[in-house]
């Protein structure tokens, strides 16, 4: 079974799981995630590449393995994939880079020039 396939795995075995043991709860996350995916605005395709961002961001290895599958299945191009995943590191980064404002901040506020 390849890393991929493992990371689905763990994911379907999770949901079971949880399913099994906290129904009201999972079900609740479940039904949450479908009507959040039920908007008619973004097509399938557009959804997934973003899921796809996101998990990327996010950093998480089970996101990324199941909304590439989904984003194959939904007709988008390994170009495009791989462009969602570019435009996470843009915003991981980015934030990042902003967050030298509060920094800045804090350093004039407990270091201030010497007068």
């Amino acid at each position: 079974m390849t890393q991929t396939a493992e990371k689905l795995h763990d994911i379907k075995k999770l949901v079971g799981e949880l399913q099994l043991n906290y129904p009201v709860e999972t079900n609740a996350f479940l039904g949450f995630m479908q009507k959040a995916e039920a908007g008619k605005a973004l097509g399938i395709k557009e959804k997934e590449l973003i899921n796809v961002a996101l998990s990327v961001a996010a950093q998480c290895e089970w996101c990324i393995a199941i909304h590439v599958q989904h984003a194959a299945s939904a007709g988008a191009s390994r170009d495009e994939i791989v462009e969602a995943g570019y435009m996470a590191i843009i915003m991981h980064g980015g934030p990042a880079f902003m967050y030298m404002i509060p920094l800045l901040d804090a350093i004039n506020e407990f270091l201030p020039e010497a007068s």
